[in-house]
């Protein structure tokens, strides 16, 4: 009794103070238990089985036997994980991902899970993904099991799983957020995503570079004012067309040459011909659009235009735009529309209106409008993202402070590539301090 007594209370201590440990010692297993003992009646109570098919009703009828019962979808695999359990069902002749997909709330509270979402694999076959515990509440990010050119992990995903930023998957991104919502922490974790990879970063700060500037070593270009942010813009545009230029060279098309080799894109390019990608992050974009005179809405509308000519030409010359700002509607001016139009990935922190959420999910996914108002002021870094195709899921980046950025980009700084067309704005930066030699009586050791 005593044994039973202690390790009873270690696991109710571990669920208050440690859930991730909790689970992975005594919750995956007893959810498992659960799973699987509750899972016919489960699914019937929730609306997820079939009536028998006819054969069978006629096989019982001949053999006078009691009538079969309803079949709720089969298991294909139980799988746990560090935060939960990955359930893979085989639906029945008759039903849909989306009857699944309607019955999450239903099952989590079955099940006696923290959360539960659905997602279709294929034909047929749905997956099940139920976490055990909050993993939002404390980011503790998994080692990283893969790396691909330009695809970095940014933050965790209310499932469990990790959000990724593929910039070749999903060019131009749009992040939203009230002050104090965590899209500065969210920034710097692409920032120090970035860092370890062969790529040109290229910030632009009107906050008087309070931002990015710290990050200055890692950067080829950072502005800090409207004016230079201008001429860095149309030098952008300039090294695109200069790039396109390139990938018409080294096309060469003919009968000849395979489709494969036929080049449409710098990742279509040799490798010793490929120009560094360029990722430019826009930290508050309203700065760039509000002007006050006739000379700044000139400045403006060259700004806009610069803009949306990279989020419309910049993917195959491997220019990627991160544009951050509190809110990103048409009351910044003309152009704007056309330029969120561009921006596939979307990002909300919590907002302060509808409206700001409707910027961000409006035209893409209405569901995910209801998610962002919805996220509370005491749980910053914690955001909703989706893109064009409709789905979203809750995000939060981990807490990663100016000085932990800050070491990476200094670390990573030889990676930092001197773009030509950019070395005017490159920022000018005085070299490290070396360490300081420790002072000690003794002389060190020789080999």
């Amino acid at each position: 009794m005593v044994a039973v007594v202690v390790v009873v209370a270690a696991a109710g201590l571990l669920r208050w103070r440690r859930p991730a440990w909790y689970w992975l010692t005594f919750g995956a297993l007893v959810a498992t238990v659960r799973v699987l003992f509750r899972y016919a009646s489960v699914m019937e109570a929730c609306g997820l089985t079939v009536p028998p098919s006819r054969w069978r009703l006629a096989l019982a009828r001949m053999t006078n036997r009691p009538a079969p019962e309803s079949r709720p979808p089969r298991i294909l695999r139980l799988r746990p994980t560090r935060t939960g359990l990955v359930l893979r069902l085989k639906l029945q002749p008759g039903q849909d991902a989306f009857d699944v997909a309607a019955a999450t709330d239903r099952l989590r509270h079955s099940f006696g899970v923290y959360g539960v979402t659905s997602g279709e694999l294929r034909s047929g076959v749905v997956e099940v993904r139920m976490t055990g515990y909050d993993v939002l509440q404390r980011v503790q990010m998994p080692a990283p099991a893969e790396t691909r050119p330009m695809r970095i992990p940014v933050a965790l995903r209310e499932d469990g799983a990790v959000h990724y930023r593929d910039y070749r998957a999903v060019p131009h991104g749009l992040t939203l957020g009230a002050t104090e919502s965590g899209k500065s922490v969210y920034q710097r974790n692409l920032v120090a995503g970035l860092a370890p990879h062969h790529v040109a970063l290229v910030g632009i700060d009107c906050k008087q570079g309070v931002e990015l500037f710290p990050l200055a070593r890692r950067f080829s270009a950072l502005a800090d004012n409207p004016d230079t942010a201008l001429d860095l813009l149309e030098a952008l545009v300039g090294h695109m067309e200069e790039v396109y230029q390139l990938i018409r060279a080294e096309q060469r098309i003919s009968v000849a040459v395979p489709d494969a080799e036929i080049a449409a894109d710098i990742w279509d390019l040799r490798e010793d011909l490929r120009p560094v990608p360029v990722v430019v992050l826009v930290d508050e974009v309203a700065e760039l659009a509000l002007f006050a005179s006739k000379e700044e809405e000139k400045r403006r509308d060259r700004i806009i235009t610069a803009l949306v000519r990279l989020a419309q030409l910049g993917r195959a010359a491997g220019i990627y735009l991160e544009i951050c700002g509190q809110r990103f509607g048409s009351e910044l001016g003309k152009g704007i529309t056309m330029l969120r139009a561009q921006l596939t990935g979307r990002t909300a922190h919590r907002v302060n209106d509808e409206t700001s959420a409707n910027m961000a999910f409006g035209d893409v996914s209405p569901d995910a409008v209801l998610a962002a108002i919805q996220i509370p002021t005491d749980t910053p870094g914690v955001a909703v993202t989706g893109d064009s195709t409709g789905g979203w899921a809750r995000i939060r980046a981990p807490h990663t402070t100016l000085r932990e950025a800050v070491n990476i980009c200094n670390k990573h700084a030889d990676r930092t590539p001197d773009v030509p067309a950019l070395a005017a704005f490159r920022p000018a930066l005085a070299p490290l301090p070396k360490a300081r030699v420790p002072l000690s009586k003794t002389a060190p050791a020789t080999a």
